[in-house]
């Protein structure tokens, strides 16, 4: 397809912009190795509701007018593909578009830590991949489904809003369903996901109780979940699902989920040294006896801690990705500083000095 927003995502495209923002009435603005940058290129209505013609199904539409939100994906000739949110901001038409690159990302060739194949090859459980919108988090998956997808003989079964990458069949079975097109929602393509012979069920994004109570069923009969959440750290990600449930329920659902959790994938996107392009920094939990036995006690401020002397499991705090990113050069101590979320400590750790209580976790 070729839409009349061709040249402009095209120049976006050889800038390395990673999004576009694009409002009625106003100048289009790219997100460029993080930075914000206008260009001199404004959009009226009429220009907007041809492209809108051109880009969307009559479901995303039909959403746009009802609910003044919609999602798809873009395959734009000659270019590339997008991932689109079509919206109103002050009674204008607005867009937001964010290039997906075509090719399944390798862990290793973008920056991501290498026990992620690890975490991959799990046959069942929870894994959760978090972080802010605009993290990378989507590309983080399809990183590890590309990895099983090239090693591995399963049944992957993904529901998405919308597809982002599209995933030929290697050693894999994959089929991918997108909301509003393929399937009506996340929760009920997640329930007739287990009539599905699924070896691998990913969710784009966990949104609601029910969604979780399907995952943790899937997990608990064999299953390998994988999903996201929009939060910042490991702990918060298990008190985000444990907020969904009355205080009643809490107990029970934190138990199940210490058993059912196999990791927890937090992730950030940090500007290069070199001043051209993000790196991930990345806190990794996997769920060793020790983690889940913190996680059934409800002592989840000690999460931190067991990451923190989880190293030879694969575990990994954002303070340590960050050292390991400066001292090989990849981003600055200013960057990495900046990003820390305790960066007295680490602002120790770059001077060489490393405090431990020595302490054993109880």
């Amino acid at each position: 397809m070729r839409t009349v927003l061709h040249d402009i995502l095209a120049t976006g495209v050889s800038e390395n912009a990673s999004d576009w923002h694009i409002r009625e009435g106003s100048n289009v603005g790219l997100r460029i190795d993080g930075t914000l940058v206008e260009v001199d290129f404004s959009t009226d209505r009429d220009f907007l509701e041809q492209a809108i013609e051109q880009m969307t199904e009559k479901t995303h539409q039909t959403a746009f007018t009802e609910h003044g939100d919609a999602d798809f994906a873009l395959a734009e000739d000659g270019v590339g593909r997008f991932r689109v949110n079509l919206h109103r901001q002050r009674g204008m038409i607005a867009m937001t578009f964010r290039h997906v690159k075509g090719e399944i990302p390798v862990a290793e060739n973008i920056g991501l830590p290498s026990v992620l194949r690890k975490i991959a090859e799990n046959h069942n459980g929870i894994v959760f991949v978090t972080g802010t919108t605009g993290s990378g988090k989507s590309t983080t998956l399809a990183a590890m489904l590309g990895h099983m997808n090239a090693n591995m003989n399963r049944h992957i079964i993904t529901i998405e809003d919308p597809i982002e990458y599209n995933f030929p069949d290697q050693q894999c079975i994959i089929e991918q369903r997108e909301v509003g097109i393929d399937c009506s929602s996340f929760d009920s393509a997640l329930t007739h996901a287990l009539r599905q012979d699924p070896d691998v069920i990913v969710v784009g994004e966990m949104r609601n109780r029910e969604s979780f109570e399907t995952a943790l069923t899937a997990a608990e009969t064999g299953h390998l979940v994988m999903t996201t959440l929009h939060t910042k750290d490991a702990a918060q990600s298990i008190l985000r699902i444990l907020d969904m449930y009355p205080n009643e329920e809490r107990e029970s659902v934190r138990k199940s989920l210490a058993e059912s959790l196999r990791a927890i994938v937090c992730q950030r996107l940090v500007p290069k040294a070199t001043g051209k392009g993000v790196v991930p920094v990345n806190e990794i939990l996997i769920n060793t006896p020790i983690v889940e036995k913190l996680i059934d006690e409800g002592k989840l401020g000690k999460l931190g801690q067991a990451i923190e002397g989880g190293d030879e499991d694969g575990m990994m705090s954002f303070n340590s990705r960050l050292l390991a990113l400066v001292n090989d050069g990849v981003i600055t101590e200013e960057v990495a500083l900046a990003t820390s979320d305790n960066p007295s400590a680490l602002k120790m750790n770059l001077k060489g000095i490393f405090l431990s209580d020595g302490g054993i976790i109880n």
